[in-house]
């Protein structure tokens, strides 16, 4: 174990000098939560963290190369499209279902970066709002919808910001999202607020294990060049009974996690019982009766 640690310290070292993070070893765990951190350009802002936005700003114009930089998100795509959606219309007649079956929900996509989660959604018949902290992911976003005749609201905006307003959806999405913010906690409880009772929200995110460490940034970003060096940092992944645990505390249901994983066989991203590494999850605000 102290093998694998020392060598995971080498390449979170290794791949993150430019935002290097202190941390510390205790007797419970790997890693500690870090000593200290870069925080958001704006103070009152717990979810936006400025390092994040810088990197994925500076790859805002390469959102839609399906073999740039974000290859892997759009292999990944129709797997978390599929999940979504079945979740969604569980329990009704596929037949009835038409090429629409969102027609009449109000969506909301965080961190929708360049929109490549989003257009399917509208295509599905949300009404779909897209929001990202980096003003440069949403000006590819907008001219991409438009190029599209798409119709969907992206707004440079943090989730802090749309919860202050009060606007709930019927949909919350928060797809590979939370391995990327500043304050997880504030994060879920925001992202909580802005489901509508009745309502879903949905995660997909990285497992806080030594396999998640190996694959997805050892292995993605060092070994495979599938993802730009630096665009995961381990010590924010997070573990799926510490986010279902957050999750009941604001006052959500979890309805379904699911583990999911790429098959080099058939270059595809499959849905897998193995939750060690990349997970979604389902939870849904239940709807608050009062009684005579």
């Amino acid at each position: 174990m102290r093998d694998e640690m020392r060598v995971c310290l080498f390449w979170l070292r290794l791949g993150n000098n430019y935002r290097y993070c202190a941390r510390t070893v205790d007797a419970t765990g790997p890693w500690s939560v870090p000593i200290f951190s870069h925080q958001s350009e704006r103070p009152y802002d717990r979810t936006v963290d400025a390092d994040e936005v810088a990197h994925f700003e500076l790859l805002s114009q390469r959102w839609w190369e399906p073999n740039g930089p974000m290859a892997a998100l759009f292999k990944l795509n129709p797997t978390r499209i599929a999940y979504i959606r079945d979740q969604i219309t569980a329990g009704n007649a596929p037949n009835s279902l038409g090429s629409h079956p969102f027609n009449g929900l109000a969506l909301l996509d965080v961190g929708c970066g360049g929109g490549i989660l989003s257009e399917p959604m509208a295509r599905l018949g949300a009404t779909v709002t897209g929001i990202d902290a980096a003003k440069l992911n949403i000006e590819v976003a907008l001219e991409h919808a438009r190029g599209m005749a798409l119709n969907v609201d992206y707004k440079c905006q943090s989730l802090e910001e749309v919860a202050a307003s009060g606007a709930q959806y019927d949909i919350v999405l928060a797809m590979e999202v939370l391995e990327h913010v500043a304050d997880r906690t504030a994060f879920i409880r925001l992202a909580s607020s802005c489901v509508m009772p009745g309502g879903a929200l949905f995660f997909s995110t990285l497992n806080r294990t030594l396999k998640a460490f190996a694959v997805a940034i050892v292995g993605a970003e060092y070994i495979l060049n599938w993802l730009p060096r630096g665009t995961h940092d381990w010590h924010k992944f997070t573990r799926p009974s510490l986010l279902v645990e957050a999750l009941i505390d604001n006052g959500m249901e979890a309805v379904d996690l699911t583990g999911i994983r790429y098959s080099p066989f058939t270059d595809r991203w499959l849905l897998t019982g193995d939750l060690g590494i990349n997970y979604m999850m389902h939870a849904r605000k239940p709807i608050i009766t009062l009684k005579d």
